[in-house]
């Protein structure tokens, strides 16, 4: 691990505490700052619980459910999308607040209702947890390859769920 390397993860660890308030620590980066499309890019590395997660950063506005395609196309199965700090039903209020917008007479909203409405929610920058890589392989957007992914790296990782 050079320094750069060390910096990057140190960079990692602060931003997820500022903007996520978790406290994770970086023990291994599976994969650093690879394309997930046209101007956002993502970290994927195992905590020191060994833990797998998913940073994805950058200048675009995504949406959750923009987050959501691209963490199947890189290959993984979400265990969970972290809110912002101090905000744990945030998907669920702007899920509201977007329902609210569309259908303002309503006053009776089920969850059901809501299931489109909070993959509306800005989220960038995104924190994932991951429960499993599913083929073993790691992919990166490259539009130049068919498909416009191609793999950036093996990987294999599953979650156990103890009690």
């Amino acid at each position: 691990m050079n320094t750069g390397d060390m910096f990057d993860d140190f960079t990692i660890e602060r931003e997820i505490k500022e903007k996520f308030g978790v406290s994770v620590d970086v023990d291994k980066a599976i994969v650093r700052h690879i394309d997930v499309g046209q101007s956002a890019k993502a970290t994927l590395f195992l905590s020191k619980k060994k833990q797998l997660y998913c940073y994805i950063y950058g200048p675009a506005k995504l949406l959750l459910s923009d987050v959501k395609k691209i963490v199947g196309r890189i290959g993984l199965k979400a265990e969970m999308y972290m809110p912002p700090k101090g905000r744990p039903n945030y998907f669920d209020e702007i899920g509201r607040e977007k329902f609210k917008e569309v259908f303002p007479g309503r006053k009776d909203v089920h969850e059901s209702d809501l299931v489109f409405y909070r993959t509306l929610a800005p989220y960038t920058p995104a924190l994932i947890l991951i429960e499993e890589v599913r083929d073993g392989t790691l992919y990166q957007a490259d539009h130049d390859a068919r498909g416009g992914w191609r793999p950036a790296t093996k990987f294999t990782y599953r979650r156990i769920k103890t009690s």
